[in-house]
């Protein structure tokens, strides 16, 4: 799976439901090559024009399932 292929899915939390945003960067360990974290864009729906719309980083160990069009994050 490439970057390009993440981007394009909705990333959901699973215990609210909620839209969180768009995978705009990952996060990886210069030592392992592993994924560290995705680093997410806020929902524009999530926008106001008080907000900052400050980037989240979800941990790849709170990523529950990637599926087709959707990944799904526990996040609390």
């Amino acid at each position: 799976m490439r970057l390009s292929d993440l981007q394009s899915k909705d990333i959901v939390n699973m215990l609210d439901g909620r839209n969180i945003g768009n995978i705009i960067d990952v996060k990886i360990d210069e030592r392992t090559g592993a994924i560290i974290a995705l680093v997410v864009e806020p929902s524009k729906k999530m926008l106001s024009f008080m907000s900052r719309g400050v980037d989240t980083e979800i941990a790849w160990q709170n990523i529950e399932r990637i599926g087709e069009d959707v990944i799904l994050v526990r996040l609390s």
